[in-house]
């Protein structure tokens, strides 16, 4: 099951995707991309394997270290937990994202079940719907497989921070499908701030 996990989908280029959807910002409840989004059609492991200044890697594992104790009471095996922070810290930041946000996010729509179905058919980590895949991919698009599923879930967000011009409650509102209400958003910011921060923060919070 863990190879799954590990597959990958075809390689393109990486760059273009956000400037791509700035110039377009009008208020739809879907707004047509362009064909195969660059940061959808990157693989993880292309953009992995170029060499990245020391600091980089540094905070990422910073950043790993820090989110471990948090992802642990939902994913007990270490490497599997490991792996979906890096996954997680890399397609957020590959997408413009905070990757605190998408741990967030992922907390509110699956509790991080990678097999979990809406009753809508929203489907996996990031609960992406069926159609995104006419919308952004390609036919053979598995939304099963996590490391793909991270791959929509962070481009739809940064898509629609694009539309909203970086409006994060819209944002989150237009991901969940309730555009106009907040309750959505709280929610995502709520955990975001009571799970996701570094442990000093969110004692800070709770105090």
């Amino acid at each position: 099951m863990i190879g799954g996990w590990l597959a990958t989908a075809s390689a393109a280029d990486e760059q273009g995707f956000l400037s791509a959807l700035a110039a377009d910002g009008k208020p739809l409840l879907v707004q047509p991309l362009p064909p195969a989004p660059h940061t959808l059609r990157t693989t993880l492991d292309e953009a992995l394997s170029r060499p990245r200044p020391p600091a980089e890697v540094w905070a990422a594992r910073q950043w790993l270290n820090a989110m471990e104790p948090s992802l642990e009471r939902y994913i007990k095996e270490p490497g599997l937990r490991r792996e979906l922070l890096r996954r997680v810290y890399h397609e957020a930041t590959l997408a413009g994202l905070p990757p605190e946000l998408v741990l967030a996010l992922i907390q509110v729509e699956s509790a991080f079940r990678i097999d979990a179905v809406s009753s809508a058919g929203a489907v996996g980590l990031m609960q992406i719907m069926p159609f995104w895949i006419r919308e952004l991919g390609l036919p053979a698009d598995d939304l099963k497989d996590p490391w793909r599923n991270l791959r929509y879930g962070c481009t739809i967000l940064a898509h629609y921070l694009a539309v909203e011009n970086g409006d994060l409650t819209d944002a989150l509102a237009r991901y969940n499908g309730s555009l106009g209400k907040t309750w959505y958003p709280e929610r995502v910011m709520r955990a975001w701030q009571r799970h996701w921060r570094p442990a000093e923060e969110r004692l800070a919070i709770t105090r």
